[in-house]
């Protein structure tokens, strides 16, 4: 089965050099595009995709609006935010909003249809360098959450804590899996019970909890 995408940026050159990128895999099938918010968030209404690629900085709804709105939808799909290296303001809210994880514009090619497998599998983004100085910066605002993510990280198992600490490290399944000793499948339980009990929407968000909590000091 092909993982549908959707491209919402306000660029055309952008949009047709994405198109043609990730249409030349198989697995792959870009099912729409969009040039501003508004029209990504119709498009998802109507073509269901399974990953969404979003632009920022576009007229009529930006993407951090748009992405809002996705993720509140039944069976919404995963936003990756498309950002430069000199990171804005906005995405930090489109964290908050519930953004999966971010892609430079600059990601050469054979790692963008790479990252949309790595997302719509429900895997970790947090591998670019820009993701981890993101998290560093959004987690140090706030003293009163970090407060909070301790008291909920404390809930956790001894194991669900050294599957969240290996999530925050940007490692992938498959990673925690080697590391760990436990197969795929365990791994995506305990991640599923993690998310549950921190209150996270996905795996960029519970992340930013463990480095709240602290557990990425030692």
């Amino acid at each position: 089965m092909s993982v549908r995408v959707l491209l919402a940026d306000d660029e055309d050159l952008v949009r047709s050099g994405m198109n043609m990128i990730l249409q030349a895999d198989a697995d792959i099938e870009v099912v729409a595009t969009a040039s501003d918010g508004a029209e990504a968030v119709r498009m998802v209404r109507a073509h269901r995709p399974d990953v969404v690629l979003m632009d920022i900085r576009m007229p009529v709804m930006d993407g951090l609006a748009a992405t809002a709105e996705i993720v509140r939808l039944p069976d919404a799909p995963r936003v990756v935010v498309l950002t430069t290296f000199d990171l804005d303001e906005y995405v930090h809210a489109a964290l908050q909003a519930g953004a999966t994880g971010f892609l430079l514009k600059n990601t050469p090619p054979r790692e963008l249809a790479r990252a949309v497998r790595t997302v719509a599998a429900g895997d970790a983004m947090l591998a670019p360098s820009v993701t981890r100085r993101l998290i560093q910066d959004f987690v140090g605002r706030d003293t009163s959450r970090q407060v909070q993510a301790r008291g909920r990280v404390a809930e956790l198992t001894e194991r669900e804590r050294q599957v969240l600490l290996l999530l925050a490290q940007g490692r992938s399944n498959a990673e925690i899996a080697g590391s760990l000793f436990m197969s795929e499948a365990t791994v995506k339980t305990h991640v599923s019970r993690v998310l549950a009990k921190l209150g996270c929407a996905n795996r960029v968000q519970a992340a930013i909890m463990a480095h709240d909590a602290g557990l990425l000091e030692g």
